[in-house]
């Protein structure tokens, strides 16, 4: 193949990309329409999709194809934890639920990590690569519409905080998918399971939206 296989990604899973960046409900709660509730409502929803893609990470990370991009850098549940605390109260596990869409969604990255490799890189990919870019735009909006300290409490699960340079850090990870290790039928399904993962992030931002809708 002539088109490196980030490359074949990123182009392949655009359009859905989009979708989920232009949802109504992230078009919202970027807008500054929606309350600090219905951002706290959106980090439940995270901890749950991170806590399936980190649970198995330290069992994967011998994997000859998952193994090289499980870094400790970034890793994101105790941060989320940490701003759901703040968020919530120190009792959150307790009142934590999942949408339906948030545990399917769940489930598939779970089933991914215990069976299918590549399919969790795909997973892997889509969330820890869109935290790094989109991710911080989330950051700033809630600092700023919500009076979070800057890259304190409330946000800390969007900032790395032992990644000093993202832009090389990106490039350094695009470089381990173009050297996966898979073939053409198989690079061809995490293509296909990146689309399937925007596809279940957009169902979770929908059922956000369903849940916080814009009054008249």
């Amino acid at each position: 193949m002539n088109t490196a296989f980030s490359t074949l990604i990123r182009t392949a899973s655009h359009e859905q990309h989009m979708e989920a960046e232009t949802s109504t409900f992230m078009s919202d709660l970027l807008g500054g329409r929606l309350g600090v509730e219905a951002y706290a409502r959106y980090t439940e929803q995270l901890w749950f999709v991170y806590e399936a893609l980190e649970a198995g990470a330290e069992r994967l990370a011998s994997d000859p194809v998952a193994g090289p991009f499980i870094r400790p850098e970034l890793l994101r549940r105790g941060a989320l934890e940490r701003d759901l605390t703040h968020l919530r109260g120190a009792d959150w596990r307790a009142t934590l639920s999942a949408l339906p869409a948030t545990e399917a969604y769940a489930a598939r990255v779970a089933e991914c990590a215990r069976e299918w490799p590549g399919g969790y890189v795909a997973h892997h990919y889509t969330r820890y690569l869109g935290d790094l870019s989109g991710g911080q735009i989330i950051r700033g909006k809630a600092e700023q519409t919500w009076g979070f300290a800057r890259k304190g409490d409330g946000v800390r699960f969007y900032v790395f905080e032992d990644i000093g340079n993202p832009a090389a850090f990106k490039r350094g990870y695009r470089e381990l998918l173009d050297g996966v290790r898979a073939d053409e039928l198989e690079r061809q399904r995490i293509v296909a399971e990146c689309r399937w993962a925007f596809a279940l992030n957009t169902a979770v931002l929908h059922a956000l939206g369903e849940e916080f809708p814009l009054t008249a």
